[in-house]
């Protein structure tokens, strides 16, 4: 009985994955094209599927202060 080839396998998963990535990416740059310029930000959820962490800002100034 002939051996499974593993590294045709994986190869195939991976194009596979780049495929399904770049579609992604190009539907979501129509969508960005598409959209109109009253309709700013995001919708709830998309920067979570994007893996993207909402990051708040240190105000200005409120960082370690000298004590002299």
């Amino acid at each position: 009985m002939p051996r499974t080839n593993f590294q045709y396998e994986k190869r195939q998963r991976e194009l596979e994955k780049k495929r399904k990535a770049d579609e992604k990416a190009k539907r979501k740059l129509e969508a960005k094209l598409h959209k109109g310029p009253g309709e700013a930000g995001e919708a709830v959820g998309e920067a979570s599927e994007a893996g993207e962490a909402q990051v708040e800002a240190e105000p200005v100034g409120q960082g370690e202060r000298d004590p002299a």
